[in-house]
């Protein structure tokens, strides 16, 4: 709310001296000397019942509201345009059979613990742990582009960058381990995701890797090749490495469903490698807990530079204030010429 003439309020100074005055000023009367005992009053005075102070009130108070009128109130209208510097990310899922592995914590050593976690569903596989995460991660950054590549032995390109994150949720969302091989090849994904990222005006540009195997496709680059490549773009590569030491995966048998125990596959060597000569971080996450952490530490590397200018856009109050004013000062000439009319 402002006022966008308010020296017009000055005028209130005479109004209210004008007020005073008439609150003085002695009522037209006929003094009648015969009737001095009856009344008790004053043969120079007149009193001024509330009655016929009425109409100098509404008289003033519509006055009063045309100088407000006149200084003009308006009503601000905030619009906030955010103007994001957003980053461009592609987040690289593995999707070798691997992924659906069970990692599990070392609070479920007991057998027995272990075996009502998993009717449960308490613990989950490592694909699902890294879509819930991952869909955390996109959900804190509305205003980034940011697109998903999943790989196997070759890359597929899930979703591109694209500030439509439902678009990109939804295409997670479909992806499983096995759908598009078993084999793990590093080279491919960091290659496409590169491609995608090169020519991007974006402020800063990064690619999300999680794999939990080691890799063993042959490409015509090598993985520290196509890491070299993207840092030669200027896109940096946080790398995942997913999987514990006490993992386990569930298969159907001969005999029904199996649990089978596995090792973790990922070379940490080679993943730290990749972060490294691209700037970025590698993260190692054992488990849900440790998955969750990642992603939340990531999230608070890559920070948007958001700008907040802030436009007014203002609603004038002033035609309301008057025509009320006007009305008030009509009912006011309407009362002194009908229920208040003085009779001499």
């Amino acid at each position: 709310m402002r006022l966008e003439s308010p020296y017009f309020l000055l005028l209130l100074i005479p109004l209210a001296g004008l007020f005073m005055l008439a609150l003085r000023r002695k009522s037209p009367c006929v003094i009648i000397p015969s009737l001095r005992p009856v009344i008790g009053g004053s043969d120079t005075k007149a009193r001024k019942s509330f009655k016929h102070l009425i109409p100098l009130l509404l008289e003033t108070l519509s006055i009063f509201l045309m100088i407000i009128a006149l200084a003009r109130p308006q009503q601000g209208i905030e619009e906030l345009k955010r103007r994001a510097e957003g980053i461009d990310i592609i987040i690289a899922l593995d999707l070798s059979g691997s992924m659906r592995a069970i990692d599990v914590p070392d609070s479920y050593r007991n057998p027995e613990s272990l075996r009502k976690a998993l009717e449960f569903g308490v613990l989950k596989e490592r694909i699902d742990v890294a879509k819930e995460e991952i869909k955390k991660f996109i959900e804190r950054r509305p205003n980034d582009r940011i697109g998903l590549v999943a790989f196997a032995p070759l890359p597929y390109l899930a979703a591109p960058p694209t500030l439509d994150h439902s678009w990109t949720l939804k295409h997670l969302e479909k992806l499983n381990p096995g759908d598009i091989g078993d084999a793990t090849g590093i080279a491919g994904p960091i290659a496409s995701a590169t491609a995608r990222l090169k020519d991007s005006q974006a402020k800063r540009k990064i690619i999300v890797l999680f794999t939990d195997g080691k890799n063993n496709v042959e490409a015509r680059v090598t993985p520290l090749q196509a890491a070299k490549i993207a840092n030669d773009n200027k896109i940096t590569i946080h790398t995942v490495g997913i999987g514990s030491e006490n993992s386990l995966i569930i298969v159907d048998g001969l005999f029904g469903r199996q649990i089978q125990q596995m090792r973790y596959e990922f070379d940490e060597k080679l993943l730290r490698e990749i972060a490294e000569s691209t700037g970025g971080r590698y993260f190692a996450a054992k488990d849900a807990e440790g998955l969750e952490k990642t992603m939340i530490e990531i999230d608070k590397l890559e920070k948007t530079s958001i700008e907040e200018p802030i436009f007014m856009d203002y609603r004038e109050l002033g035609f309301p204030i008057l025509g009320t004013a006007l009305i008030i000062l009509l009912s006011s000439i309407l009362m002194s010429n009908t229920v208040l009319l003085k009779i001499p």
